[in-house]
């Protein structure tokens, strides 16, 4: 098997970009569902906000963890 070691860390460091980028754009969204929208589309935009807030959170988490148990050096898993 080819080892695909630089792939992966290429992968690990885009995770929190991509975490960072879903966060921006959620506080961004919730902002504008929070002062400037009226009606349904605040709803929506608030909604749209928290979704992207979690999963912002969730990627970090996987992030964390590839970093933490990715590579042991072995071929556990």
């Amino acid at each position: 098997m080819a080892d695909d070691r630089p792939a992966r860390h290429a992968a690990r460091r885009r995770w929190p970009l991509w975490a960072g980028v879903l966060a921006l754009a959620g506080l961004v969204l919730l902002v504008i569902g929070l002062t400037v929208a009226d009606g349904v589309a605040a709803w929506v935009e608030v909604i749209v906000a928290v979704v992207l807030l979690v999963t912002s959170y969730l990627v970090q988490a996987v992030a964390r963890r590839a970093v933490l148990y990715g590579d042991r050096g072995d071929d556990r898993r």
